[in-house]
């Protein structure tokens, strides 16, 4: 479900979910998260293993006001959508995986673009002006934020709990500060959580895979380490 994009004056065309005149900026921001429950994958190459495929889970789905609908993934240190994938070594979208039948595609699961547009519909939230949280999904697929205060002599990993949505389509990945904990487990929404980009120290994203293995002073995982250092 995409609105039409063909008439020259933009300010004609209706966004579906929001009844607002269509611009392309407004329109790209994303306003509904449905989580990836099933461990559907990304697949992703790279210019340094062009014969190789490489893959991470998906996080999440994302409707955007336009309608469209996209798989997202903690990357480098942001999260973005699978299609726009960049990282120091020309990585680049292959397409969707699902490991459970061994398939590739490259379309968002049906099912999940109708959640989506259902829970659009049904919560139609208006956004206005500032930045208004409007969801909050836990991480499922074990992401760390990266800290280091000194080019990467030095790491603390800390466990993402969560990803929240702003009403100006922001996702930011939600870390704990350990000095305001008062109640445990730490659970979305906890007042203890702060954004990682608001910690001085952040630097990356890392799956769980990942993280496990720079913890475990992995010598590939502390080697890609030093070649984004040096970016």
């Amino acid at each position: 479900m995409t609105t039409s994009t063909l008439s020259h004056n933009t300010d004609n065309v209706v966004d579906l979910f929001t009844g607002k005149p269509y611009s392309a900026p407004y329109n790209s921001r994303f306003i509904r998260l449905a989580a990836e429950l099933d461990g559907l994958e990304m697949l992703y190459s790279n210019e340094a293993h062009p014969d190789k495929l490489f893959s991470i889970k998906v996080l999440c789905w994302g409707l955007k006001a336009d309608g469209d609908v996209v798989g997202l993934v903690p990357w480098l240190n942001d999260i973005v959508p699978c299609s726009d994938i960049s990282d120091p070594l020309n990585g680049h979208w292959e397409g969707y995986y699902d490991p459970g039948i061994d398939e590739i595609f490259f379309e968002p699961p049906l099912h999940k673009v109708i959640e989506l547009e259902a829970a659009a519909e049904y919560y139609d939230f208006d956004a206005g002006e500032g930045s208004e949280i409007i969801q909050e999904i836990p991480d499922s697929i074990g992401t760390h934020a990266v800290l280091s205060a000194d080019g990467f002599k030095s790491l603390t990993l800390k466990e993402v709990v969560s990803w929240r949505l702003h009403s100006d389509g922001d996702i930011q990945g939600m870390l704990i500060d350990d000095d305001k904990v008062t109640e445990t487990p730490v659970l979305p929404g906890d007042d203890s959580l702060f954004p990682a980009m608001q910690h001085d120290d952040f630097r990356y994203y890392f799956q769980h895979h990942i993280a496990n293995k720079i913890k475990a002073r992995d010598p590939e995982a502390l080697a890609a380490i030093s070649m984004l250092a040096e970016t």
